[in-house]
């Protein structure tokens, strides 16, 4: 048995949570292992995460922000970061997985999502120039990442389903520190972070989930739940 905590909010019949559980079946069907799934709303992880979320052998923070809580949100991405869980975090996943690192790992406190106040300042995450609401997008994989062996391809399309992406004046900093680019659009805008210390630490600004299947799992998808069956087997 393999249990899977999901970060987030949870809507039964919005599209992306139901792709959300279906292709992580999707993947124990593939291994031929038995799936719990639980869903872990935002707002009851504000305190004692440790307790709520350390059964667990992968987090994945799903999309469907704003939060109830984006402060237990944070919680849980920093919970996994800095415990090495596996962790995979999709469209609005990315956005919370690049800003908790910034501010508690870089120390950048006072960065916001301009998706929770509009009139505040200083945004890391900001409106996309172009947005990508029901679009597939080529993107282009860094062949010096781990994505890329997961793939094996240089070039790959993906859907999403957003409005909102990383400030672009942000992304030297980011890149550099160690969350590391390993895809970015035509215009050498980040699509896909990873740290490539941790055992499986990617976020996607796309929903890989939008195009897994029974018949075919996403690839990364795959990958991380092979990351997540090795965290409770082996270690």
């Amino acid at each position: 048995m393999i249990k899977i905590g999901i970060i987030g909010d949870l809507e039964p019949e919005r599209p992306s949570h139901k792709a959300t559980n279906e292709a992580l079946h999707h993947c124990s069907d593939h291994f031929g292992i038995d799936l719990e799934i639980q869903w872990l709303p935002t707002n009851s992880l504000e305190v004692d995460v440790d307790e709520k979320i350390k059964s667990f052998n992968g987090l994945w923070c799903a999309p469907g922000s704003p939060y109830k809580s984006m402060k237990g949100a944070l919680n849980a991405i920093r919970y996994a970061r800095v415990n090495d869980y596996p962790f995979i975090g999709t469209c609005g996943g990315f956005q919370h997985a690049a800003i908790e690192y910034v501010q508690n790992h870089l120390g950048l406190v006072n960065v916001q999502h301009e998706e929770y106040d509009p009139f505040g300042s200083n945004f890391f995450i900001t409106t996309l120039s172009c947005s990508l609401l029901g679009e597939t997008r080529r993107i282009l994989l860094n062949k010096n990442s781990l994505v890329y062996t997961y793939y094996n391809e240089i070039e790959i399309e993906e859907r999403y389903n957003c409005n909102f992406g990383m400030n672009v004046e942000f992304q030297k900093l980011i890149d550099e520190s160690g969350f590391t680019v390993a895809g970015t659009d035509e215009n050498g805008e980040a699509r896909i972070l990873e740290l490539t210390q941790n055992r499986f630490y990617v976020a996607t600004l796309y929903q890989p989930q939008l195009s897994s299947t029974l018949e075919k799992p996403h690839k990364l998808i795959i990958e991380y739940f092979r990351a997540c069956m090795k965290f409770k087997y082996d270690d």
